[in-house]
């Protein structure tokens, strides 16, 4: 079931991620863009590194994410990868 949220281009949907809040017609989760925000890459490069995503998209879901950090912040807690499961080699990149 699709369940429409206020923000224009994002959507839940029960058969993708689980519900997660994802960008509408995609798989990408608000978390996915959070994420890249964090790490410093700016919402207008963002579509450079994520394609099928456009400038709209990403600023809809940080607004999103604006308005409901607790919930977007568990989502990337609950998927994050403890630093003892990362390659070495990976983790001191």
């Amino acid at each position: 079931m699709i369940q429409i949220t206020e923000n224009r281009y994002i959507v839940r949907n029960d058969k993708i991620l689980s519900g997660e809040p994802i960008i509408k017609g995609t798989r990408t989760p608000v978390r996915a863009i959070v994420e890249t925000w964090r790490q410093g890459v700016s919402p207008e490069e963002i579509p450079n590194l994520l394609p099928h995503l456009t400038l709209a998209q990403v600023f809809d879901a940080l607004s999103y994410y604006s308005e409901h950090q607790e919930e977007i912040n568990e989502y990337i807690e609950r998927n994050r990868i403890p630093d003892d499961l990362i390659d070495p080699l990976v983790r001191d990149m």
